[in-house]
């Protein structure tokens, strides 16, 4: 296995794929399941949203999108499970069992699905991602509406992609803050406009938040931590979570009962333009 500076092992390769098999395949063995934590939290804030700003439809940016997961299990109202169920199968292709689904053959199915489910919640889904091959599969399926293409931490957005950000209402997040800053997002709050779009990022207690609400503060933001803690998924091994434990102690994290218990753990930090109020659990 191979580690990044924080400890944790690299899934890069999961991402890359030009469809979600190795995605699902992989992360079902570790039990992940964020984007199902994070899906009732998201539910109330885009209501919440719809009620204060008169937004009928919400334009939605999901950063660090992947294959599109958090779109799908908002708009369609579908779970992990049946995602892992639709996309896994380690027995396809192998000892003499039928050969797997081509590329082509799954987005048929998921665009039979995106047009049999009428969508439960009326939204407009952007994916942001560095992944060119999750992008095309989330749009050609139906889960996104419109991608971004582009590595925001590296370079400033193109005139073609500020156009895509712009008018954003919620920015949301399960996993990608860490690797993403708040470089990122005061460049996408930049390129939205006037407005100041919600935000809600699923923010794994290993990486701190701080530089990140500093950043915001300075576009006008306030922060609040909710307490509730969420199971992002398992270690891959005992050196993962060995090394992932340094790398929290160092921080000041103090991991027991929790991480040291094997799971990953992430907490949800929403930001609002000040003067907006808090959202808190879903009920």
């Amino acid at each position: 296995m191979r580690f990044d500076a924080t400890g944790k092992v690299s899934l890069d390769h999961i991402y890359t794929q030009p469809d979600p098999r190795a995605y699902f395949t992989q992360l079902r063995r570790l039990d992940y399941r964020v984007p199902q934590e994070a899906k009732p939290y998201f539910v109330k804030l885009i209501d919440e949203y719809r009620q204060a700003r008169g937004v009928e439809v919400p334009k939605i940016l999901d950063v660090g999108c992947s294959y599109g997961i958090n779109a799908a299990l908002l708009k369609y109202d579908v779970t992990m499970e049946a995602m892992y169920a639709r996309y896994h199968d380690e027995r396809a292709g192998t000892d003499g069992a039928a050969p797997a689904e081509t590329t082509a053959a799954l987005l048929a199915r998921d665009r039979k699905l995106a047009r049999s489910h009428l969508p439960v919640r009326r939204t407009r889904f952007i994916g942001l991602d560095t992944s060119a091959s999750a992008l095309a599969y989330a749009l050609e399926a139906g889960f996104l509406d419109e991608a971004v293409h582009a590595d925001l931490e590296r370079e400033e957005p193109t005139a073609h992609q500020r156009a895509r950000l712009a008018g954003t209402d919620l920015v949301i997040s399960t996993g990608c803050i860490g690797y993403v800053t708040g470089r990122t997002l005061t460049r996408i709050v930049r390129s939205v406009g006037e407005h100041r779009p919600w935000m809600a990022h699923f923010v794994l207690r290993m990486f701190p938040f701080d530089p990140v609400e500093t950043a915001l503060a300075q576009l006008g933001y306030e922060t609040v931590r909710l307490d509730e803690l969420h199971k992002q998924r398992r270690f891959a091994s005992e050196e993962e979570q060995a090394l992932v434990l340094r790398t929290m102690r160092e921080a000041g994290v103090d991991p027991g009962g929790l991480e040291e218990e094997g799971w990953l753990y992430a907490q949800l930090h929403l930001s609002r333009p000040a003067g907006t109020g808090p959202s808190g659990p879903p009920s």
